[in-house]
């Protein structure tokens, strides 16, 4: 999915999921926060509940899509660098943020953080899955190597990308939905729109220039077609002469 979606104004953030059908194209966790960052963002960090309930409402709305859209985890921003106290209970306050937020929120699944080798995070998205001991694997958090391929989501600072309104996907009587949804496409009509405007004012220089030769064309023709009653007459003599075979 190429879409970014702002919800409110430009004061609140906006998200990108990022889904590879193919299992190839998938990446690990280093590769998808560089990813992110390139696109002038940063790996997801979720701040409350209510963001939480935001992603999850996109990502039920990704799954109705009729895209077939299948099972694969989403890389967050979530994960905590060096073994440290990895195997201890200190383990799970070592997770930090990858864009610097100080967010406290955490959605782990049961019996996660699992630690060890297992340092970056995932949300599970497994919506064929068979509920596990707790629960469903839906939007719950895992720590996972941060080797292993998965989809990941953005997440863009207030007022970064232009957008353009759009309708509201999703349900309007749910709290967390009453915000005004606006959404931009990547691909390749935006990009043609970056082409085609900076040469607006070159096109209109042409069109002013092809305009001022024609004028002037069309003003010399008009002079040329207008003969003056000497030129008009020259073929005619002044003083006709007198014709010897005329005269009586």
């Amino acid at each position: 999915s190429g879409q970014k979606v702002c919800y409110g104004d430009l004061k609140r953030s906006c998200y990108k999921l990022a889904y590879f059908q193919d299992l190839s194209r998938r990446v690990g966790f280093q590769e998808a926060r560089q990813a992110c960052e390139i696109d002038g963002g940063a790996l997801l960090s979720l701040e409350s509940e209510a963001e939480q309930q935001l992603i999850e409402n996109m990502l039920q709305n990704l799954t109705k899509s009729g895209s077939g859209i299948s099972d694969g985890d989403f890389w967050i921003g979530l994960w905590r660098s060096g073994d440290g106290l990895a195997t201890s209970s200190a383990c799970p306050d070592l997770y930090q943020w990858a864009d610097g937020s100080i967010s406290p929120f955490r959605n782990w699944y049961t019996d996660e953080p699992s630690c060890g080798s297992e340092a970056c995070v995932v949300m599970y998205h497994q919506p064929t899955a068979n509920p596990g001991l707790g629960g469903p694997y839906l939007y719950q958090w895992n720590d996972d190597r941060c080797n292993m391929k998965h989809n990941f989501i953005c997440k863009y600072g207030p007022g970064i990308f232009p957008t353009v309104p759009a309708g509201n996907p999703y349900d309007t009587s749910k709290p967390e939905d009453q915000y005004h949804v606006i959404a931009t496409e990547t691909g390749i009509i935006p990009n043609l729109i970056y082409v085609v405007i900076p040469t607006i004012p070159l096109l209109l220089l042409i069109l002013v220039a092809f305009g001022t030769c024609c004028f002037q064309m069309l003003h010399k023709s008009k002079g040329r077609t207008k003969t003056s009653p000497n030129q008009s007459t020259l073929w005619i003599s002044k003083t006709p002469r007198k014709d010897s075979s005329m005269e009586v």
